[in-house]
């Protein structure tokens, strides 16, 4: 972590995320939001809403960012950063636009965004850019005086995301029976999108195979089941699989599905999975339904040993990872000389999504990247 805490030329900290309903009749408003211009029916988003009302209409997402929200807050404070954070959501209160409005009232003019998504990908990085973008042109409308917005780079394989899941994979071991625990296999686990999507994520340059999300979260499973065998001395198998797929059958999306694949490894004879959630920050709704509800149904079903490892959460070293990337990026805009903190063979991000980088179907301005019309 970096001693010098000065986060010039910064002057706040805005908490990016995706939003969830926080009643029953925020479900269908809530999945209006985050379909809209694509069509659906609304008695079709009622029944894609039932995950929620299984759940009481409430989302954890919203909990989950307040909580991080604190964990942050209180680490800053404690490391003597004085840098305030807010927090907007793309899809439901607080939102973006509201939050972007109530920071330039408040006087900041330099932001940096933390958004909750550690991986290239369309919907996991240029969409949270665009969003930025409408909502600068909005306050632009407005007449207001537009802030300048940098986006915190990628952060799967930095430490301080990677140790608490380690942990996590390392404590769903240890509560397996101990005759099943030795020949666990490692399920990881993240959200699967269409393999155009995939092929086409991150820099040109390394577009095809499954792009840079794949490559991504391949690295961050390795580097995890490498650490578990390094703490255990067992080596466990693994493999990295896909969940919460929506979408056109008759579009490829990115596979294997979890369900299948906890059939394929019983039908393998794998005794016991732990299935780790590598793909998500916290324990939200596509977590605790498509993971703690449907696999978990599965498993049961199958007579095969499962356990569901933690998300990152609001731990304290994630925490202190994201003061370390504010850091580590104000002094880059300082022109000093930085070497950033990154585990594995793929190295530290890009700072600055260049032109061309996870694009759209249908071109639409992004903010905080090489191609931004607010530079």
């Amino acid at each position: 972590m970096r001693d010098a805490l000065d986060a010039t030329p910064y002057d706040a900290l805005l908490l990016l995320s995706f939003g969830g309903p926080e009643g029953p009749d925020d479900v269908v408003p809530f999945l209006e939001n985050v379909t809209r211009g694509r069509g659906i029916p609304k008695e079709r988003l009622k029944e894609v809403g039932q995950h929620y009302f299984l759940f009481g209409g409430v989302s954890p997402i919203n909990d989950q960012n307040r909580a991080l929200l604190d964990a942050l807050r209180k680490d800053f404070a404690d490391h003597g950063l004085g840098l305030p954070i807010y927090w907007g959501n793309r899809n439901w209160a607080p939102y973006l636009t509201d939050t972007l409005r109530e920071m330039v009232a408040d006087g900041h003019r330099r932001i940096l965004v933390l958004a909750t998504s550690a991986y290239a990908s369309y919907s996991g990085c240029r969409q949270y850019r665009e969003n930025l973008a409408d909502s600068l042109a909005a306050l632009e409308a407005e007449g207001l005086e537009l802030p300048k917005i940098d986006k915190l780079r990628h952060y799967f394989n930095h430490p301080g995301f990677l140790e608490p899941m380690i942990d996590g994979v390392l404590a769903s071991l240890a509560e397996l029976p101990e005759d099943v625990r030795d020949g666990a296999h490692l399920a990881f686990s993240t959200h699967s999108i269409p393999n155009a999507s995939a092929d086409t994520s991150g820099p040109v340059e390394g577009h095809g195979e499954g792009g840079a999300y794949v490559a991504q979260h391949l690295e961050v499973s390795r580097l995890i089941a490498d650490a578990v065998r390094e703490r255990t001395g067992v080596d466990h198998p693994w493999q990295l699989v896909y969940q919460s797929r929506s979408g056109a059958p008759h579009i490829p999306w990115l596979e294997p599905d979890i369900c299948d694949h906890l059939e394929e490894r019983h039908e393998s004879g794998a005794p016991a999975v732990v299935i780790a959630p590598v793909g998500f920050v916290s324990d939200h709704m596509e977590v605790l339904y498509d993971l703690d509800t449907e696999a978990k149904a599965k498993a049961e079903e199958l007579g095969l040993p499962m356990r569901r490892s933690a998300t990152v959460g609001d731990d304290p070293r994630f925490a202190a990872a994201v003061r370390d990337l504010v850091l580590e990026r104000a002094a880059v805009e300082r022109g000093q000389e930085v070497t950033p903190c990154a585990l594995g063979a793929l190295g530290a991000d890009h700072n600055l999504c260049p032109v061309g980088c996870c694009p759209a179907r249908a071109p639409k301005p992004a903010a905080a990247g090489a191609d931004s019309p607010y530079a």
